[in-house]
């Protein structure tokens, strides 16, 4: 656990590292892709049919009520995730950067029920998301898509400058996602991560679109 230490851990993401558990061996190992994904903040792309369902109403989204359910949820088994990279050390590591302020959770509820979220680390004027989930099952359906809507919302109105998703995916890519450079990536972070850009507030449904 030693290597988790909430210091460790500010001090590898200022750095453009971060943890995965090994899901066979449980063996801790740190990550600093080349290239490296991010979701400008001006290049978000919205679908249709997923803006009506931000302007739907149909979740509620908040941020910082359940950080620990966000992560036991994302680090659940489900369809194309049979195996998890979230282990109980992971939780417990950014439970601690939680309780610092410096890890951010944001929540879809729908008739009170956690049924989507996403989390992830905030330095500065930088957020790395680390994972989301949906829970289809229980009607949250799109729930992590408009979840990553409201945080982008909300980073733009905070004045961040960065959101790091890590790596590419179909989804991310679809929703604006782009590779770059790692030492592009990199010389982002470093002009960013200590910028003052305050957490602060959450946007009205009015100001997400």
């Amino acid at each position: 656990m030693a290597d988790l230490e909430p210091d460790i851990l500010v001090a590898a993401y200022a750095e453009g590292y971060f943890p995965m558990a090994h899901p066979d061996t449980g063996e801790l190992e740190w990550f600093n892709p080349d290239p490296r994904c991010i979701l400008p903040l001006d290049g978000l792309r919205i679908q249709d049919s997923l803006a009506r369902r931000v302007r739907s109403g149909r979740f509620e989204i908040t941020t910082n009520t359940a950080f620990e359910q966000v992560m036991r949820s994302c680090a659940d088994p489900g369809p194309g995730r049979e195996d998890t990279w979230i282990d109980e050390r992971l939780i417990q590591a950014y439970g601690q950067l939680h309780e610092q302020g410096l890890a951010h959770s944001v929540e879809a509820r729908r008739e009170g029920v956690l049924v989507g979220g996403l989390y992830g680390v905030h330095l500065g004027g930088v957020f790395m998301g680390e994972s989301m989930f949906s829970d289809p099952a229980h009607g949250g359906t799109d729930a992590s898509k408009v979840c990553l809507v409201w945080l982008v919302a909300h980073l733009r109105a905070i004045g961040a400058s960065v959101l790091d998703v890590q790596f590419i995916s179909d989804h991310m890519a679809r929703m604006g996602a782009v590779e770059v450079a790692r030492d592009d990536y990199l010389q982002r972070l470093m002009i960013h991560r200590d910028q003052q850009c305050s957490w602060s507030g959450w946007p009205s449904i009015d100001s997400v679109l």
